[in-house]
């Protein structure tokens, strides 16, 4: 079978969007170690997608996401590392909670920034997400 029998791997993420402004954060780890990104993380076995993506907010930021709906799909191909990612993207626009850092040893910082002043650099899966947002059509 080799070593891309298990590629590629589903991951699921969220832009959380409060007026006109983006959530990110920032990751402590390589893959992509400094860059911004958009909370998420992977979909376990037997795990919805609504499930997980909940969850995974949950747990980095502890907000709870309301009404989310499908912004895009992202593909994260890095053949170099042997790493294969899929995953949906979620619009946030509703959730309760103040979103804080609850993983330390994952992300060094989180902030609201808008969609035309965001920092840099971005992770693959928010440039792509952030091509959708900035298409209108969410």
């Amino acid at each position: 079978m080799g070593e891309t029998a298990n590629l590629p791997r589903v991951g699921c993420g969220a832009a959380l969007l409060r007026g006109d402004k983006l959530l990110l954060i920032r990751r402590a780890k390589d893959p992509e170690a400094g860059c911004w990104g958009l909370p998420g993380g992977k979909v376990d076995p037997f795990e919805t997608v609504g499930d997980a993506v909940r969850r995974e907010i949950f747990e980095e930021l502890g907000v709870r996401i309301v009404d989310e709906q499908l912004l895009c799909l992202v593909d994260q191909i890095d053949e170099p590392r042997g790493e294969h990612w899929f995953g949906p993207v979620f619009l946030a626009r509703a959730f309760t909670g103040e979103p804080a850092i609850r993983e330390p040893e994952k992300h060094t910082d989180l902030g609201w920034f808008a969609l035309a002043t965001l920092p840099g650099p971005l992770t693959v899966a928010a440039q792509q997400a952030l091509r959708k947002l900035e298409a209108g059509d969410c």
